[in-house]
């Protein structure tokens, strides 16, 4: 094929590399936490509500960061309110979405978790790097989500 930009040998090593962590890492993590009874996304919305004033953040803007859909927020929102994890209430600055709130129990649990989740994170990945290859990952991971759709 003309025109195409075939990756080199390095290239393709590399982006093969890239490849199988981005599927062999989020699978195990997540197998450590479906132990305690919450899927990756389950953690993520629970992480991310606890760090936010009140522990609450709008649909828009949590759907934003969290790189979902509004309606898929919002079906696993229901999910995890069904189970008593978070609450929604009407957002009065936006007539289609909601605010999310941890609930105690929620945040309760997500103390419970954390320390098991940070240990699965550091001896899968943390530990089996060096001061400066955590570095130098963090720049390259910045710099490649930070580009525009």
């Amino acid at each position: 094929m003309t025109g195409t930009n075939w990756l080199t040998a390095d290239e393709e090593r590399a982006w093969r590399a890239v490849r199988r962590l981005l599927t062999v890492l989020p699978s195990r993590l997540a197998r450590d936490l479906n132990q305690a009874g919450l899927s990756s996304a389950d953690y993520e919305v629970l992480s991310t509500l606890s760090e936010k004033p009140g522990r609450r953040w709008g649909l828009r803007d949590f759907a934003e960061k969290m790189q979902w859909s509004r309606s898929r927020l919002s079906h696993h929102a229901g999910r995890m309110e069904a189970r008593g994890l978070i609450e929604r209430e009407p957002d009065p600055a936006d007539a289609r979405g909601s605010i999310y709130h941890l609930t105690e129990a929620g945040f309760a649990l997500l103390e419970e978790v954390a320390p098991s989740h940070l240990e699965s994170v550091r001896d899968r990945f943390v530990d089996h790097l060096s001061a400066d290859e955590l570095v130098v990952l963090e720049r390259v991971a910045d710099r490649i989500a930070d580009l525009p759709d």
